[in-house]
């Protein structure tokens, strides 16, 4: 039997209670700032002075790696997704329907070509994950960590470290670090509103230090309750985060990091080119007009959704999604002797939640022409990483250990809906659909990864350093079908079944040069592979083995290969008081790639998975932050991408001559400007990006058009020199808007995958001109 959400979650609370039962009680001021692996980037270069200025180009690193500051992440509106800040980073594109890149079913990152689900993500060593909407090994940024309390993000745009505990890391990696309770006992509160009746309470508490060994933590909660800002629906989370440092003697450190969260949110309708030629941006789903939305599905439609190519595809009444978890991760981190430093991480997380979808495709047995079709994943992991980095002079060498189990459940259920006249839907945000007439499938899913890696930087001058390494990685799924329908499968019996992608020897070789002072050039060849993505029966978005029917899964499980990536890059760095600056040309090989596709008779084809050839990528990345005058910073950058499929493609349909043509969803040219002004208490930035045609299909016979947006940020601080207010220390007035020239443009692309030719309902509108105010008060 398959385990209940509210036992999962209640597993999830013990794991989380385990964990912080077992923090000691003290730390030392020595250590108060953490240790100096906290702040070591993954290769050995070290996080630069400079981490207030726009970008950091990673100073010493033998790999491109950038980063975003706290103050930077704070000059969003309060509560931004910080995913969607990393998009001023060269080669980064981020795409989101709603301006804070809360709303995840938009939510959407792209590096150098490379989709989300290719990519790594941590949050303090922490896997995250792929990111995906139903994520079955990790959780959002946004569920995992308040956008206030992120301390830094780092970026390698080519490859992660071998290091990263990540089995989706393709092509680049995000590592993000939790702020540091403060030394100061204090606090923190913030309100913000804005457009579309945004309301943001932010509150944190410091501790201070408490005592002689150093102790101190943090809590902060987060509410945050804003509309849609097209139809009608809200998108609403609650959030707590917390954090214990105890020094452990002069040299160690233990930090208890906690998260809780839940958001509900309504979907925005999915778009074509012919639904936005013919009912315009602003259509959206029925909700609450449950009746309009009732006599859609009888064919009786209101808006003009006739005139479309598929009526139907425009008139739901509401797709909902509701989320809970809990994660919670403890890591002590020493220095043995002065030259052996060892860290390491325990942690837990568990999931629950269900996301909701009104069909007028499948009907009720009341005869109602609709009904509800309810997916209910769940996560259960558990997890451990160890490192120890020895310090030899001239030879760092770093090696560790990391082990993950993870239970995911999926299950799909059909609901009833009410007859008109006899009650509506409501909100399906309030309540789990009741007593389901079907239950299309249900599966479990157990998945166990090893990842072992060693790696040596040789510092073999003073301005040359090299760096070489490996990681082994074996993940395996198995897969339990517990429950299935096939009348609700398109007559199949759904795939189960287990399979492994492992590689032995997954190499990193990377090299800097300091050939003048300030001036480096660097370069780094890896090896990746993924694993494969888990996700339940029709659910193709993810490419996932598992969306195939029983047949089809078994007639691919002996051959499938995991998809795997050869990343080169070089460049060149400019660290300079006036001028920062950065050059970099990368090539990809990317291998393997999967894809549904059909094969068999046209007449009864066979839907699954495939390896159906290779990308090539080429690209290059030019930025450069520019010191005009004290205060006055001015941020560029360029890159450009040609990323084509090496093969064509057949399925049952014939072949597709996809050879040579561009990758979807991903702009070839992107442009990115900053201009920063800081004086006294008055702080001021206006960004720009430009994206240029991206392309829908694979055969690129659809795309949508380019785009300019432009963002404000102001800010106003009143220091207790001023103020004379008793407890406040500071005051601070700060202005967002978002989209400021009112640009109408399509936003996130293939969100529900892409059609091999032509287009179809897979892309979402950006949101228009928002603004935000916000009143923060430190004490």
């Amino acid at each position: 039997m398959p385990c209940s959400r509210l036992g999962l979650l209640r597993h999830a609370l013990l794991t989380s209670a385990c964990l912080a039962g077992g923090a000691p009680y003290a730390r030392g001021e020595a250590a108060a700032a953490g240790t100096a692996a906290d702040h070591k980037i993954a290769d050995g270069g070290e996080q630069p002075a400079g981490s207030e200025q726009v970008n950091v180009f990673g100073q010493g690193s033998t790999r491109q790696l950038t980063s975003v500051s706290s103050k930077i992440i704070g000059q969003a509106a309060p509560g931004t997704n910080p995913l969607k800040v990393l998009d001023r980073l060269p080669g980064v594109y981020f795409q989101s329907a709603d301006p804070y890149g809360a709303y995840e079913w938009s939510a959407n990152l792209y590096i150098r070509g490379f989709a989300q689900s290719q990519l790594g993500f941590t949050l303090d060593d922490i896997p995250l994950g792929d990111q995906q909407f139903d994520n079955y090994d990790g959780l959002s940024i946004t569920r995992a960590i308040i956008s206030d309390n992120v301390a830094r993000a780092n970026v390698s745009q080519g490859a992660g470290s071998v290091a990263i505990a990540s089995t989706s890391n393709l092509g680049g990696a995000v590592q993000l670090y939790s702020d540091d309770p403060k030394d100061r006992r204090g606090g923190h509160l913030e309100q913000t509103f804005g457009s579309n009746d945004t309301f943001r309470t932010f509150l944190r508490l410091d501790s201070g230090v408490l005592n002689r060994t150093g102790t101190k933590f943090f809590v902060s909660y987060q509410h945050t309750d804003l509309d849609k800002w097209k139809g009608s629906g809200y998108n609403l989370s609650d959030q707590v985060n917390a954090k214990l440092v105890q020094p452990v003697g002069t040299t160690g450190s233990l930090k208890l990091y906690f998260d809780w969260s839940a958001i509900r949110q309504f979907d925005y309708q999915d778009l074509s080119l012919n639904y936005l030629q013919t009912l315009g941006s602003h259509v959206d789903n029925y909700y609450p007009n449950y009746a309009a939305a009732y006599r859609a599905a009888q064919g009786i439609f209101t808006r003009n959704e006739q005139l479309t190519n598929d009526p139907l595809d425009v008139s739901y009444y509401s797709g909902t999604a509701r989320r809970q978890d809990i994660l919670s991760g403890l890591t002590y981190d020493t220095l043995i002797g002065d030259v052996l430093d060892w860290k390491s991480t325990i942690y837990g997380h568990g999931n629950s939640g269900y996301s909701t979808w009104a069909t007028p495709y499948t009907p009720s047995p009341n005869g109602a022409p609709l009904s509800v079709r309810t997916q209910s994943p769940s996560i259960e992991r558990y997890g451990a990483l160890s490192s120890a980095s020895l310090d030899l002079g001239r030879h760092t060498i770093e090696a560790g250990l990391w082990y993950e189990y993870v239970q995911t459940g999926q299950a799909r259920y059909f609901s009833q809906a009410p007859l008109l006249g006899q009650g509506t839907l409501g909100d399906l945000n309030d309540h789990t659909p009741r007593d389901p007439f079907a239950q299309a499938w249900g599966y479990l899913f157990d998945t166990n990864t090893v990842q072992v890696h060693i790696q040596d930087t040789w510092r073999v001058t003073d301005t040359l350093k090299l760096n070489a390494g490996f990681r082994s990685l074996v993940t395996r799924t198995a897969s339990n079908v517990y429950a299935q329908n096939p009348a609700f499968n398109g007559g199949n019996l759904v795939g189960s079944g287990a399979l492994t992608a492992s590689d032995g020897f997954l190499p990193q070789f990377s090299a800097n040069w300091r050939f003048l002072p300030r001036h480096e050039l660097f370069a780094d060849i890896s090896h990746n592979m993924r694993g494969f993505p888990v996700d339940g029966y029709g659910t193709n978005s993810s490419n996932t083995p598992w969306s195939a029917n029983a047949a089809a899964f078994n007639r691919i499980r002996d051959t499938l290969k995991p998809e795997t990536s050869w990343v080169y890059e070089g460049g060149y760095r400019l660290t300079t008081r006036p001028v920062t600056a950065l050059l970099s040309v990368y090539h990809v090989d990317f291998s393997n790639r999967l894809q549904t596709i059909s094969f068999g008779p046209i007449i009864n084809p066979t839907t699954a998975v495939q390896n159906v050839g290779g990308v090539t990528t080429n690209g290059v990345e030019g930025s450069a932050t520019i010191t005009l005058l004290r205060g006055v910073s001015f941020f560029n950058s360029v890159s450009y991408n040609r990323s084509t499929f090496d093969d064509s493609l057949t399925t049952s349909a014939g072949e597709y001559h996809l050879r040579g043509k561009s990758v979807p969803n991903y702009p070839t040219l992107m442009y990115k400007t900053s201009l920063s002004v800081e004086r006294g208490p008055y702080e001021a930035h206006i960004d720009g990006d430009y994206v240029s045609h991206r392309y829908l299909s694979y055969l690129n016979d659809a795309s949508v058009p380019g785009y300019f947006i432009a963002s404000l940020g102001a800010r106003y601080t009143l220091g207790r020199d001023v103020l004379h207010l008793g407890p406040m220390r500071k005051v601070t007035f700060q202005l967002n808007a978002y989209n400021l020239f009112n640009k109408r443009y399509i936003a996130t692309t293939g969100e529900v995958g892409n059609s091999l030719s032509g287009d179809y309902q897979s892309f979402l509108i950006g949101a228009p001109r928002q603004f935000f105010g916000t009143v923060g008060v430190d004490f």
